[in-house]
């Protein structure tokens, strides 16, 4: 369709078509657990809570907290609840966002603006981030006109603190660090990091997004975790997604910090302005309400029983899942997993080619590289999928022993979660840039 229609189509035509285009576009199964990312799902009765709360506040903005003051109790409350799991003592502080990479990028331009008023000496500010640290530091970077360190990882997959405290300098403003990493699912050793910071006095951001709601459950199950949170002395920011393990709505995140001085320097103001006094917490102007409330209705809904029984069937699927793999000839398992993200390779037979035989099996697979693996992210509602997919899984790979499928490894690069060619240049960044524009493209 490439422009609007001349007369409106009826409602009940225009829902059973658009449903019938998930199918007819092959959306991910991921209400049967075919899919291994993107989706967090704490089945229909939460779901329906959360369609509903989301319908009652659809309208609403939370720009305003003046014209909508539930949406500000709202906020509020999800704020303070999640840092009461964070190690929260006093004083600290945090907002809602859109989303992880939002949370990122405030916290990022919070440190280079606190730079500039605390250290004016720094004139090319410096963000060190590990090599398994979500790309949205980089992202952020790039908006912000920030340096960004790299620092390689040890053989575990962790942040190397040799690595670290090598490339701290003048001009650093803060170290990254995960609770867990995406590519790996391991916490880098945030206390000790921590300890750096505090001796050369500059921040450190931990990057809970994955982690944030269920690592403190996990402790409560009686599972050994690293320390990650405000507990931690030198950690000073903190992003943890309410719609990942939270089980909120999208798009709900929420970046916290030790002191209401740093997040202050999130904040945008413009008090000449001739439309009035504009103030705006965050990177959006309007902010839609329903993905507010659905966040605070989430927490409510579930307490802290239903997250500590989520996080204990998490943890279930992410072991028996682990089991199963470590049983399979030509399998290994990559790292040491702290939570319920597991990657998983192989020196016997080409891991894509397997992927590629569970993708015909009606699998979505993830793919990644450095080194080449699938990932999964395992949630409660994989519990249905954990016998399926090991059964298929073995079937695959006992069929790339038999009969190995030619590697074209030099001609295929892992996107976010699915795989595709590169034409022959290599060049990742320009192919990048046209797949971008061929998503917008109307046949």
């Amino acid at each position: 369709m490439k422009q609007i229609p001349e007369h409106g189509i009826d409602r009940a035509q225009l829902l059973t078509e658009m449903a019938a285009y998930k199918q007819l576009e092959g959306d991910v199964d991921w209400r049967h657990g075919r899919g291994w990312s993107l989706v967090y799902y704490a089945g229909e009765e939460h779901t329906r809570l959360l369609n509903d709360v989301y319908k009652l506040y659809f309208t609403e903005n939370g720009l305003s907290s003046t014209a909508f003051p539930s949406l500000r109790k709202f906020e509020a409350e999800v704020v303070s609840m999640i840092l009461n799991l964070l190690g929260a003592t006093g004083g600290e502080c945090g907002t809602m966002t859109s989303g992880g990479t939002e949370s990122i990028l405030l916290a990022m331009k919070s440190y280079r603006d606190q730079a500039r008023t605390d250290k004016p000496e720094i004139h090319s500010p410096e963000i060190l981030v590990p090599e398994s640290a979500h790309p949205a530091f980089l992202k952020a970077a790039q908006y912000f006109g920030l340096r960004t360190v790299p620092v390689p990882l040890d053989n575990n997959f962790h942040i190397s603190l040799t690595a670290v405290e090598e490339r701290i300098s003048d001009q650093t403003i803060c170290i990254v660090a995960s609770a867990p990493c995406y590519p790996h699912g391991v916490i880098d050793p945030i206390t000790e990091i921590g300890e750096l910071t505090m001796r050369h006095d500059v921040g450190l951001h931990v990057d809970a997004c994955l982690g944030g709601f269920l690592l403190p459950f996990f402790h409560k199950l009686g599972r050994t975790v690293r320390c990650f949170d405000f507990s931690v002395p030198g950690v000073t920011s903190i992003s943890a997604d309410l719609h990942k393990n939270g089980y909120a709505a999208k798009g709900a995140s929420a970046v916290f910090y030790r002191t209401p001085e740093l997040r202050r320097h999130q904040y945008f103001i413009s008090s000449d302005w001739p439309g009035g006094l504009y103030g705006s917490p965050t990177m959006l102007g309007t902010r839609p309400g329903g993905a507010i409330a659905a966040a605070w209705a989430a927490m409510m809904s579930l307490g802290e029983d239903g997250y500590t029984n989520l996080a204990r069937r998490a943890l279930q699927v992410t072991d028996d899942l682990l089991a199963g793999i470590r049983t399979i000839n030509g399998l290994k398992v990559f790292g040491e997993p702290d939570m319920t993200v597991i990657t998983f390779g192989s020196d016997v037979v080409n891991i894509f080619a397997v992927a590629d035989k569970l993708d015909a099996n009606g699998w979505r697979i993830d793919r990644q590289r450095n080194p080449d693996c699938i990932h999964l992210i395992a949630t409660p509602n994989h519990a249905q999928s954990v016998i399926p997919f090991l059964t298929d899984l073995k079937s695959a790979v006992d069929a790339e022993l038999r009969n190995p499928t030619v590697s074209n490894k030099d001609k295929t690069t892992m996107l976010y979660g699915v795989t595709a060619s590169v034409p022959d240049d290599g060049d990742l960044d320009a192919f990048m840039r046209r797949s971008i524009d061929v998503g917008y493209s109307v046949p």
